[in-house]
Order: C-alpha cells, then structure tokens, then sequence
C-alpha cells in the first residue's frame, strides 16, 4: 500500500496543533481528515509519525460533547490504538477520562468511534479494562444497548465491549446490577443471522458464570430462546447448525449450574424445561445426550431433586445411554452420565434402589477404561453407592478384578483424583461390608500399603476412612494381613500422626483404636466422641468378637514394636485439653492395657 505524502502529512499534524489553541472547526476538520486518509493508507508509519508529533495530547482537548470534530479525532485514536505500540502513548496522553466521558453524549457516530478507541486502547490489558470498570461504563453501555439497539454499529460495538470486560471476575457485579439480561436476551431474540447470535453468546458464556445473572437470564427468559435454537438445529448437518446447536445446549449447562436458576427450571420436576432435557437423553446426537446427562447432573444437587428423580425412572435412563456407549467409547458422554448417577446416589433412600436396579453392574463395564475422567467419576459413583449398604460393599469387596483395578488406580500419581477416588472406594469396601473375605481379597490383591499410605494424606477424612479400615482388618483378620502391615511401616505412620501436633483429635483417637486393634484389645465402653463416626464404634466391636477367636500369641506380635508409641500416647494424656474428653479416655483405656498385655507375653 502506498504511503501518503510525507510532507502533506507533516503540513497536517503542525497545522493541527496550531488551529487546535484556536479551535477552528473548518480548519481542524482539513487536518482531521489528512490525518484519517494517512491513517487509511498506511496505518503504521502515520501512527509513529503521530506519536513522535506529540498530537495526541492535543487531543485530549479536543475531545468535548460540543465540539463538531469530536467524531473525527475520536476514530483517528481508535485507528492508531490498532498498534500495540500505541496504547500506552494514547493512555500517557490522557486520553482515557474524556473518552470515557463522552459515553455519556447523545450523537451516535461520537459514541461509536468512542466506543471503538476505548475497546482498541484497552485491548487485551486486563490492567485497562479494570480502570475502565472502576470508572464505571458497564451500565453506561448496558443503557446505550437499551437506548440504540435498532443501531447494528453501535449495538455491535457495546457487544465487542461486554465479551472483553465480561472476561473479568471485577465486572460480573456490576453486570448483575444492571438490565443487561433483559436487554441481551431481548437483543437475541430478534436476531436471524448466525454471526450476530454467535456473537452474543460470546458475550452470554463469561456473564452467565455469575449465579445472579444466571437467574436474570433465565427470568428473561434465555432458556426458552435457546430450547427453540436446539430443536431446529438438531437434526441439521450444516457446520453453522451443528456449532449453534453444541453452543445453546453448553450454555443451558451452564445456567443451570447456579442453585436458584437450576431449581427455578426443575419445578418440582413438573418443569416443561426439565421435561425437554430428559427427552435429550435417549436422542441419537451426541452433543444432545452429553447435555441431558450434565443437565440431569446439575439437577441431581439436592436431596430432594434426587428423590423425584430415581423415582420416575431417570436411572434406566442413565444406564440405556451408558450402555449405548460401553463399545464406542464416547469419554464425555461416559463422563456426563456417570456423573449423574454419581450425584443420584447421594441421598440415603436412593442407594437401595439404584443398586436394585443395576447400577453397580452397568457402571462395573467402565471397568476396563484407560480414560481417568470416567475413572474417577466410576470410582465415586461406586463409593456413592456402597455407602452403608453392606451387602454391595461386600458384593463388590469380594470382586477379584475390581479390588485389583482399584490396587492399580491407587499408584495413578500422575492423577491425584483417580487415585485419592481409589483409596478412598478401598477403605469403604472394607468399612462398610465388615466382610473377611473382602479383607482378604484386598490383601491378596496388595491393597494393605496404600490404606497405610492414605493413613497420612493431607486430607483429615482420608485419614480417618484409612485408620478405621485398618483398625478392622487389624481387628478381623491381622493374621493374614499382618506382613503387609508391617512393611507398610504402619507402626512409624501411627507415631508420626500421634507426635504430630498438627493431627486432629479425631485422628489421634482413632489411631489408639487402631493400636488397641493390633494389640488384641476390644473396648466395651459403648458411647463414641463427637469427633469420630459410628464406623470407629464398629471397628471396636468387631475387634471385641474378634479376641476370642483369635490365637493370643499372634496379637501380641504388634506390642514390642508398639512400645515407642505407647510412650507417645503417655506424653499425650498430660498435654490434651480436657474438651477432648473422649480422646483423653482412650488414652488413658490404652495406657491401662498395655501393662496386662505385656506381663501375659
């Protein structure tokens, strides 16, 4: 492209400067429009020319609601902030206040060539963008979208704004305070053209992170504008139709992630939006049964949503969709569904049923899946499921391929969710079924060193899901399990967690009654702390039952190396507040039995 004549150009920047102190409309609109066709011709070298002229502070003056030129200069700064070079001299300037200012004018063209220097000036600068939220244009803009909507330039220019200020966790209250649901969703509405509308779910996805514009969209009734976009795109194969389609169902996703748009859409399951969703499930698109499942997913977050749900049949639902996808391997969908059923199984009344229905042996075909984002939504939906129900834990405890997959999933470092998912599902088998054989089939399987290891995770409730599944292996069948214990290094871990003033009390309790467990001792006192679950009461009543099965001479195999931790406990009762009752008296219950144990040896 050519270049403008130099020496026009140079006549025209000193002329500017001068007329500028005289304010001579005639005369500033000649070298507007010199510095505008430049501009035109060759945007870069006329930029650097401008920024070495020191024009751009004259423009700071120029920039008035009264002012006939104002458009002009404004559009010759929203050229030139096309360079990255250029943004820092234009804020050096000054230029940022007036412009921000003249939001508020009513003349169409400054508002649009405004609009287009600030978006220009504040590219990509999350630093810019933020000052220009603190001087406060979102609600200006949302009203110009209200006040010039019929304005395709103008409309276009506020969109491009509220995509790049949206991206902004500072922006969404203010968004949430304005009209910019009812606006946007009124703006959607009577668009046709696939460029527009994609242009306002740009902008839609960041706002609808928000949970209160989540439900000002969905009371502005975005939901339906999406349904309608979804049932004509659907059975389309053009590229545009298959995009807006996968784009409206994310989104329905996405609002109904907030907890009062999600149970504003539910209504009681009686919802005609809920209904549509359910009919996505059994669909032959893809992208249509990933929404129904994480809608159903996201409906599934309170206990009653649940209830309704497995009541009217939404788990066989589930597991036809599952079952549709064992051979294709379709991750996301796998992903979605199982994660449905995962959040179904929380609510106590649901997990008899589910397991009735066949849940656990639908979910059991993903066994084989190298995917870990399908493993660890199998992992959860099976501890989901099992939880105290002791005839499934016992079920799955005592299947071979499972407990050794999990043994497998249990060293997956490189996926600290499938594996933390995998100890935790190896502890519960044990804590809910109480089984022998399920504790013999994790230790055959070689499971024992990772619930020694889970002992000491970071996580107070791994801890103790650990201690009380090793307390009952040590109290049900020590004999077996006691080599891998030992290598385990399980004594050390105990006086690692009781010399650790960091340890929570209940970890510290439940550690004695695991040292009482490999000692032979049983607990008759009935009552259990606050801090520990009925589980640990469990494990001391099946070691009672267990001591006069056992061989004597086996359980005292634990007590010579137990000693160092007994001097551990003894330093502990004088220095354990007395609000820890329950934790002093176990102390106290251990210290008591040590002696006789030790005499009897």
């Amino acid at each position: 492209m050519g270049s403008y004549p130099a020496d026009n150009l140079s006549d025209a920047l000193k002329k500017l400067k001068i007329t500028a102190i005289d304010n001579t409309p005639d005369s500033l609109d000649g070298c507007l429009d010199c510095l505008l066709q430049a501009l035109a011709q060759n945007n870069t070298e006329t930029s650097e020319k401008i920024q070495k002229s020191g024009i751009l502070q004259v423009f700071a003056s120029l920039l008035t609601p009264q002012s006939s030129c104002t458009a002009k200069v404004a559009n010759i700064i929203a050229e030139v902030a096309k360079n990255e070079f250029m943004r820092n001299s234009c804020v050096d300037a000054g230029l940022i206040p007036p412009l921000v200012q003249l939001l508020n004018c009513k003349d169409q063209e400054v508002l649009l060539q405004t609009g287009r220097a600030l978006g220009n000036i504040c590219y990509d600068s999350h630093t810019l963008q933020s000052q220009l939220i603190n001087m406060g244009v979102i609600p200006t803009l949302v009203k110009l979208l209200g006040v010039h909507c019929q304005n395709a330039a103008l409309t276009e220019m506020c969109l491009v704004a509220f995509g790049n200020l949206a991206e902004l966790e500072s922006s969404k209250e203010q968004f949430a305070y304005t009209n910019i649901a009812e606006e946007i969703v009124k703006l959607f509405k009577k668009q046709i053209e696939h460029d527009k509308k994609e242009m306002i779910f740009e902008v839609l996805a960041p706002l609808a992170e928000n949970d209160i514009i989540k439900l000002q969209l969905v009371e502005a009734g975005l939901v339906e504008c999406l349904l309608e976009i979804v049932q004509k795109t659907v059975d389309s194969d053009k590229e545009d139709d298959i995009a807006e389609l996968k784009t409206a169902s994310d989104l329905m996703v996405l609002l109904l992630l907030g907890d009062e748009s999600m149970q504003k859409l539910f209504e009681g399951g009686k919802g005609s939006v809920f209904q549509r969703v359910l009919s996505w499930i059994p669909s032959n698109n893809h992208q249509l049964q990933l929404a129904g499942a994480l809608a159903i997913a996201n409906f599934a977050r309170n206990d009653g949503n649940c209830i309704h749900m497995v009541d009217n049949g939404i788990v066989q639902k589930l597991m036809d969709l599952l079952d549709r996808h064992v051979e294709d391997g379709n991750v996301t969908v796998q992903h979605a569904a199982l994660s449905a059923l995962r959040n179904l199984a929380i609510p106590v009344v649901n997990k008899a049923k589910m397991l009735s229905a066949g849940v656990a042996e639908a979910v059991l075909k993903f066994l084989r899946s190298e995917m870990p984002p399908v493993q660890f939504k199998l992992l959860g939906t099976l501890r989901m499921l099992i939880d105290a129900q002791a005839e499934a834990a016992e079920q799955l405890g005592k299947n071979v391929k499972l407990v050794e997959r999990l043994v497998e999933w249990c060293e997956a470092k490189d996926h600290a969710g499938v594996m933390g998912e995998s100890n935790r599902l190896l502890s519960a088998l044990i804590r809910h079924s109480k089984s022998k054989d399920v504790i013999r089939t994790i230790v055959q399987s070689g499971g024992i060193k990772h619930l020694a290891t889970m002992a000491t995770s970071e996580h107070v409730i791994m801890q103790n899901e650990a201690l009380v599944a090793l307390a009952l292996i040590a109290a049900l069948e020590l004999v077996i399990a006691e080599k891998d214990l030992e290598n385990a290094k399980l004594v050390q871990i105990l006086h690692r967690l009781l010399s650790d003033e960091r340890s929570a009390p209940e970890i510290k309790y439940n550690s004695m009654v695991l040292i009482c467990a490999l000692m032979g001792s049983g607990t008759s006192n009935s009552s259990s702390p606050d801090t520990v679950s009925s589980k640990t009461t469990d494990c001391q009543r099946c070691s009672e039952r267990s001591r006069s099965q056992t061989d004597d001479v086996r359980t005292y195999k634990f007590s010579y190396k137990i000693r160092s931790v007994i001097q551990v406990v003894r330093l502990l009762v004088s220095n354990t507040s007395s609000q820890y009752e329950m934790l002093q008296w176990k102390m106290l219950e251990t210290l008591t039995w040590v002696p006789v144990q030790q005499h009897a040896h």
